[in-house]
């Protein structure tokens, strides 16, 4: 009979721990913490990672915690970063490790992400003396809002030893469980907010025609600048501009006299979001003018692209692949023109850097939940150990190559 191939030894190691990978994250789980309030989750990071007798250093960049694993050589050095913030969310989700927290949950993997990362340190540290380097363990605020990867870099976590890489994993509701999600190039997209202030001339609702009605301004503003976007844009150029919120006015029989509309710019390419903020400024004040009125444009740049290295990529490809089998990699076509901070890392530090996905979704499940819906869920279980190995075995081996070619 032919012998069945070896189990990898970091996918064997993550199936032991499987059962603690699961307490922390239903530990995470029902107890959410918002943008800069990871309080709990930070404490419960640092004494893991403590207790694996690795250097820690707590309250980066607010509520953040950096673990370095040290090889018999400080570098070169890669950077694994797992986010720790909830969202504002109340729980819908039947699950027995539902949040206990009113109005907050884990709606986007954060929980996880950060359990997966507390058994990468497991992992690792027991393998420090066949690193061909250092691993920096970054534990992040204020992913969601906040920009929290920011605030880490300005508390010195790309210094002290420099990272020469940065890697992340995050969730997939739209990938089959255990399916390892790779992209070159744009991952996620500058997510830019937009905030329109229209301003007109109070009146009476029965007399209209002695005000200028900024609702009925911003009703025209909100409409056409769709069809700016779809025939003013190459439709080729993926882009969205989205309006999520408006308000204006004191009294159902009183015209408006000023309305606000807050939104955000979504581009993959700098020529593109330039144009879009060009246009959108002066459409706004445009159609505001023809009516009487005035606009205010504010835009504010927000999260740069992530864009994957072609080698890490490759690499990640080859090391998921001889751990799970072909069939668990999947290329994917489309980036998301979601934001992500984590683009910040590999910006800042000048260095390649890569996101990965992982699925979540059952086999056979036709409708799941995405991500930041109080539907959200997974079987954490199945996919715990997965990520977990991947994402250490992926270090160790990026690890060597960065040696290879220092």
């Amino acid at each position: 009979m032919p012998r069945k191939p070896a189990q990898d030894p970091f996918l064997a190691h993550a199936l032991r721990m499987k059962r603690q990978l699961v307490q922390w994250r239903r530990q995470i789980h029902q107890h959410p913490e918002l943008a800069y309030g990871e309080t709990q989750t930070a404490a419960l990071v640092s004494g893991h990672l403590r207790s694996l007798g690795i250097h820690v250093r707590a309250g980066v960049g607010g509520t953040g915690v950096v673990g370095l694993i040290r090889g018999p050589r400080l570098a070169p050095t890669v950077l694994l970063r797992a986010d720790m913030d909830a969202l504002p969310i109340q729980e819908a989700a039947d699950v027995p490790y539902r949040s206990k927290v009113a109005g907050v949950m884990h709606a986007c993997g954060h929980d996880m992400h950060t359990a997966m990362l507390m058994g990468v340190a497991s992992l690792l540290a027991a393998r420090a003396g066949e690193l061909a380097g250092s691993v920096k363990l970054c534990f992040q605020p204020a992913e969601e809002s906040g920009a929290g990867a920011l605030a880490m870099i300005r508390d010195g976590v790309l210094a002290d030893p420099p990272i020469d890489a940065a890697v992340a994993l995050h969730v997939h509701s739209r990938l089959p469980e255990g399916v390892v999600g790779l992209l070159t190039g744009p991952v996620t997209a500058f997510a830019d907010s937009l905030r329109i202030i229209v301003r007109g001339r109070s009146a009476h609702a029965a007399a209209p025609h002695e005000g200028i009605d900024t609702i009925v301004v911003a009703a025209h503003l909100i409409t056409s600048l769709q069809s700016l976007v779809a025939r003013e844009i190459d439709p080729m150029r993926q882009r969205v501009v989205s309006l999520g919120m408006i308000g204006g006015g004191t009294a159902p029989n009183v015209v408006a006299e000023s309305v606000t509309i807050d939104g955000t710019i979504r581009s993959f390419e700098e020529p593109v979001r330039r144009r879009l903020f060009a246009r959108v400024r002066r459409h706004a004040k445009a159609v505001a003018q023809s009516m009487g009125a005035t606009a205010e444009v504010e835009l504010s740049e927000g999260y740069p692209p992530q864009v994957n290295d072609a080698r890490l990529v490759d690499l990640l490809a080859g090391c998921a692949g001889s751990m799970l089998g072909a069939k668990a990699i999947r290329r994917m076509d489309d980036p998301s023109l979601g934001g992500e901070d984590f683009a910040f890392y590999g910006r800042e530090a000048r260095v390649p850097s890569i996101m990965f996905r992982l699925g979540i979704t059952p086999r056979g499940e036709k409708n799941p939940a995405p991500g930041h819906s109080p539907l959200f869920r997974m079987d954490d279980e199945a996919v715990a150990p997965v990520g977990t190995a991947v994402l250490a075995r992926y270090a160790t081996e990026l690890l060597a190559d960065l040696a290879r070619h220092a």
